[in-house]
């Protein structure tokens, strides 16, 4: 079979161009292929939504060449601090906070806004003679065969390559073409994300405030301005989500609390359905998996975007070797290296999330006992302190070379 590419990528989100980046530094050819325009993706005013990037995750920006760039429109986390309450009651006296002076690595993580990282990355796929990004195009067929896979656009475009990676998103269309299941459960909670202006410095620290009907998190940006992702049950998250900016601030207010000072929007404001969703398969014949597409997870400690960055991290290491040791990239045991690499990590972090989310989501006072005197307990023990930060930075996993700032 002829190649168009060594590797087509559907999906162009954020992990679909940092692996194509990653594979392109290491010598091999890659089509992307996003359903979304590019001038869409790439809107130059501030919307609202922004990712923590976790130290680990910087660090592969770092590899890809793109961080110098990039640094002055982040905010260092420097501290989290985790806490429990009501609406309208404040949080408990008892809380879990984290500090960065507590690990030698310095900030935890950085804030930096989609907008800013989408942009970095087209700049660099454009520039790479070994990308081509077909904007516009979704993949709806493809066929796997002993050379390769063909995979048939909506415009009737037939692309062939070694091997086929699904970037493609929580319902990926890849996934299911190659009947992979999932397993998981709906939350029955929707994420409410917008960004608001305060009126005192955040400090770079970012907050997670455990409520019975779900968390609401408040991530520090440059300036004095934060981002919220704010878990309602969906019910309640429906009616907050039609509700006009100013009476959605009102609900907003007794939630958030005063400690920022006087608040107000900024940018739009979005809504995302939870649920806990994980391939039982990374990989099928000529295909691989990464991102949303290989899992999704709840929003708790902002850990979508780096479980997909540490999939491009491992994936592009596989690949890389595997091509410079003269192996066919989408050999069987090649990607199987890679889903021996991460599935582990996936379920932890998944069960770990859903666990947690469990285990704060609900009103229960005596459950509610047990929780404050547990943040309190960590909080007394510099050891398990340390744990929670490095894991908190991505530090704690089997790291590829990327998550160390290191190329391929």
């Amino acid at each position: 079979m002829e190649h168009d590419a060594d590797i087509l990528i559907a999906g162009g989100g954020l992990n679909g161009p940092a692996l194509a980046l990653a594979l392109a530094q290491g010598g091999l050819s890659v089509a992307v292929i996003d359903a979304r325009p590019a001038d869409l993706r790439a809107e130059v005013t501030f919307d609202g939504r922004a990712y923590a990037l976790a130290l680990a995750s910087v660090k592969v920006v770092q590899a890809l060449g793109l961080w110098r760039g990039l640094q002055d429109k982040a905010q260092p986390i420097l501290g989290i601090r985790a806490s429990q309450g009501h609406a309208g009651q404040g949080p408990s006296p008892l809380m879990l906070g984290f500090d960065a002076a507590e690990i030698e690595e310095g900030a935890m993580g950085q804030m930096l806004e989609d907008r800013h990282l989408y942009a970095a990355f087209l700049a660099a796929m454009q520039a790479a003679p070994g990308i081509t990004l077909h904007s516009g195009a979704s993949v709806i067929a493809q066929e796997p065969g002993p050379g390769g896979i063909a995979v048939t656009l909506d415009d009737g475009r037939v692309l062939k390559g070694r091997v086929l990676v699904g970037s493609d998103g929580r319902d990926s269309g890849v996934a299911k073409r190659a009947g992979i299941q999932r397993w998981g459960h709906d939350y029955g909670q929707t994420a409410l994300v917008c960004a608001i202006d305060h009126e005192k410095p955040h400090g770079g620290v970012a907050h997670q405030f455990f409520m019975p009907p779900g968390p609401l998190a408040i991530l520090p940006l440059p300036g004095h301005r934060s981002s919220i992702v704010w878990s309602e049950r969906t019910a309640t998250a429906e009616a907050i989500q039609r509700l006009d900016d100013a009476a959605y601030l009102e609900v907003l207010k007794p939630r958030f609390g005063r400690f920022l000072g006087e608040i107000a929007l900024a940018g739009r404001r979005f809504a995302y359905p939870l649920r806990l969703t994980v391939a039982e398969r990374f990989v099928a014949e000529r295909l691989v998996l990464v991102g949303d597409a290989a899992h999704g997870v709840h929003p708790i400690a902002g850990q979508g975007l780096n479980l997909g960055l540490r999939d491009v991290a491992a994936l592009a290491e596989v690949m890389i070797e595997a091509a410079r040791r003269g192996e066919d990239i989408a050999a069987p045991d090649v990607l199987a290296r890679y889903q021996d690499w991460r599935r582990f990590d996936t379920v932890r972090m998944a069960v770990g999330m859903d666990a947690v989310n469990r285990l704060f989501s609900n009103g229960n006072p005596l459950l509610e006992a047990v929780r404050g005197l547990g943040l309190g307990v960590v909080n007394a023990l510099p050891a398990a302190r340390r744990y929670f930060i490095r894991e908190a930075a991505g530090l704690n996993a089997a790291e590829p070379r990327m998550m160390q700032g290191l190329p391929v």
